[in-house]
């Protein structure tokens, strides 16, 4: 009888070993899974930037344009928002006397280096007499996948300036930031009240 109890008994705490053994590795399991995930997200939400050199040099080699009047532009946009994770460079045409609109056609490149054509449209209301024909220059923000860019993207209202013959507005919809720099003919500032439409073809309709 004696000996039949302490097996009973040991038989028991080796079942209570196993119990808890089987949860600390359950546990484990759980921890170093949430660690994975959490990594995982954190690599998504990370998006490469692009340098204020790298881009002063791709854009003065744009524009044709010296460093250092690229330069000065581009430390007020840095100074505000920072690097850029992607960028388009194109050209545009547009002309206004009260309405009008104005389209534009170029190339997205994205900070890991894809690249894609873009289009881009919209009426412009405002006192922007004349025409225009510009060669642009858009910084984007906070764009991790290109199929996010291709919508309408409204001016945010007295966010434009002008320097060393650069016009400048900014663009928001969500967290994606847009800031088209423009110099060409006309000079028009882009102080009107409007949108812009990107897509990846081409439209005639502004709107």
């Amino acid at each position: 009888m004696l000996i039949t109890n302490m097996r009973e008994k040991r038989h028991d705490r080796g079942r209570i070993n196993l119990i808890h053994f089987a949860s600390i590795v359950g546990l484990l399991v759980v921890l170093l899974l949430s660690f994975i995930n959490k990594s995982n997200a954190q690599q998504v939400d990370q998006v490469e930037t692009l340098t204020e050199s790298e881009v002063v040099k791709i854009a003065s080699r744009w524009f044709g344009m010296s460093s250092e009047s690229i330069a000065e532009v581009m430390d007020v946009i840095f100074n505000k928002h920072g690097g850029p994770s992607a960028y388009i460079r194109g050209e545009e045409a547009g002309g206004a006397f009260i309405f009008g609109a104005r389209y534009g056609r170029g190339e997205l490149v994205m900070s890991d280096g894809h690249s894609e054509p873009v289009y881009w449209r919209g009426p412009t209301i405002g006192p922007d007499y004349g025409g225009n024909a510009a060669k642009t220059f858009t910084l984007i923000y906070n764009l991790q996948n290109p199929d996010d860019l291709f919508r309408r993207y409204p001016g945010v209202d007295g966010s434009a300036f002008f320097i060393a013959g650069l016009a400048v507005n900014f663009q928001e919809r969500g967290d994606v930031i847009l800031a088209p720099i423009r110099a060409g003919v006309g000079g028009r500032l882009g102080v009107n009240v409007g949108y812009l439409k990107y897509s990846r073809k081409p439209g005639k309709i502004p709107f």
